[in-house]
């Protein structure tokens, strides 16, 4: 088997490392390893929605990193907001690990980290924002059922914002976004990631 990001066992050889990046005014240090997503900096498309995220229209405290990798998004979200509740998901074993070392390195404590293949491992319908850099590797019939499966996870009110640069499909999510919600905006742009909001009416 192809070994990818998305794979929950990656094969490849360990080789952790250690960046630091600068989020939402936060000097935050990351361990990385080899098998895992953009392990040599914070990608960039991460960054740029960061920086989007409004998190005062979110309708509660309860968000849902969806393919978190090993935290930036989630753990910098966090940190700057620690009223926040977030559950932080992915498939990869490898990157959960990393993320948990991240978290308890980063001092963050109101986010809870585990295993999930997508939605299959979520259990709480009442998110007030899902939230997902999607692994456009993993093919756009996944990009698009984290998109739409959203809607089963969120309150009313409940946003859904993700990452997706516009030469790997960003134009097809944004349509499937207005199609499941009913409306979607560009929340921010950069470099040709579009980072798209939709709210659950």
């Amino acid at each position: 088997m192809t070994d990818h990001y998305y794979t929950s066992k990656p094969n490849a050889e360990k080789n952790e490392k250690e960046i630091n990046a600068t989020l939402l005014g936060h000097s935050m240090t990351f361990r990385t390893d080899a098998g895992v997503f953009s392990k040599d900096r914070v990608d960039f498309g991460s960054q740029v929605m960061i920086d989007a995220i409004d998190d005062s229209i979110f309708p509660n405290k309860h968000v849902l990193d969806v393919g978190c990798g090993y935290g930036p998004v989630g753990l910098s979200l966090a940190k700057a907001n620690p009223t926040l509740e977030i559950d932080m998901i992915d498939v990869n074993e490898r990157a959960l690990d990393l993320a948990k070392t991240n978290a308890v390195m980063n001092d963050v404590e109101n986010v809870s980290i585990f295993e999930s293949s997508i939605y299959e491992q979520v259990k709480r319908t009442t998110y007030g924002a899902v939230i997902s850099n999607p692994p456009i590797r993993a093919g756009k019939e996944t990009v698009h059922k984290i998109i739409i499966d959203a809607k089963d996870h969120l309150v009313e009110g409940g946003v859904l914002i993700i990452v997706i640069q516009r030469k790997q499909g960003a134009p097809s999510a944004k349509k499937a976004m207005e199609e499941t919600y009913g409306n979607v905006a560009r929340i921010g742009l950069d470099k040709g990631y579009w980072v798209l909001q939709s709210i659950k009416a």
